[in-house]
């Protein structure tokens, strides 16, 4: 899926950046921490899945693989306990690092296997940007640290969860979408309250025909949800409450809250 408003470069770029901010928050950590976005996982855990989900999707762009390439190191993380975090966090860099290199050296049109049909390094560049933007918050909230994002990278971020909540894959996955389809009350409107007007950060969510699609719009939807960009990219991926403060909803608030857990199965991919 390639994004409209970031370029591949930068792409390339926000995976080694994103990284170098995450692990600003090492120094000192206590690695055997819980996270409460990934609750099955300590600290040090999560680290080893995302260093992991680098070097994996660094194997596929690099080799051009044609099809899944086993993915152990990805989310099996259960042997690793009480780590180095400078050790650690060392490991990461070098990770993201490889990872930007073999993205440019193959450059954005090479073939190679996605998750998505028609896949290309575009796809790796961009998942694998917000993959560690969305860690970086986890690793933040677990050490008491804060969390901004910029406003670009943010607005990628929900373009990108938005077209994979409309993705024929959602629909196959399970039923709670499938049941809101068709609807005229179908309808989501998600409103970011800080960024500038040049970003034309609104999304609006249509699920009244026969499969879910998305857009870009400022229209009046069934539940409007308004909030601070980070907000809402921490909202769609389930790192915040719909209903605490920050975020106002007006409308069919159980909407919402289907729709959110109707697409979270994303969230374990």
């Amino acid at each position: 899926m390639p994004s409209p408003s970031m370029s591949y470069e930068r792409h390339c770029a926000e995976i080694v950046a994103q990284t170098a901010l995450l692990r600003s928050h090492l120094k000192g950590a206590d690695l055997t921490a819980p996270v409460s976005g990934c609750p099955d996982w300590t600290l040090g855990q999560l680290l080893r899945h995302l260093g992991g989900a680098h070097r994996w999707a660094e194997t596929v762009v690099r080799t051009r693989a044609t099809q899944l390439v086993p993915d152990d190191q990805v989310n099996d993380v259960s042997g690793f306990h009480d780590e180095d975090p400078a050790a650690l966090g060392a490991w990461l860099a070098e990770g993201a690092g490889q990872l930007a290199d073999a993205l440019r050296a193959a450059g954005p049109d090479a073939a190679v296997w996605t998750v998505v049909p028609g896949g290309t390094p575009v796809f790796w560049a961009r998942r694998m940007t917000h993959e560690t933007v969305v860690h970086r918050a986890d690793v933040a909230f677990a050490v008491g640290a804060e969390f901004g994002v910029d406003e670009a990278v943010a607005v990628d971020a929900l373009d990108e969860w938005m077209a994979f909540g409309a993705l024929p894959q959602v629909l196959e996955a399970t039923s709670k979408i499938r049941d809101l389809l068709g609807r005229p009350s179908s309808t989501l409107h998600f409103h970011a309250t800080d960024a500038s007007s040049q970003a034309t950060a609104e999304w609006l969510i249509d699920l009244t025909g026969d499969a879910p699609t998305w857009r870009r719009a400022h229209e009046k939807a069934t539940v409007a949800v308004r909030g601070p960009l980070a907000d809402l990219l921490l909202l769609v991926y389930g790192r915040r409450r719909p209903h605490g403060d920050g975020i106002e909803i007006l409308g069919d608030a159980r909407l919402l809250d289907v729709w959110l857990d109707g697409v979270s199965f994303w969230l374990k991919e």
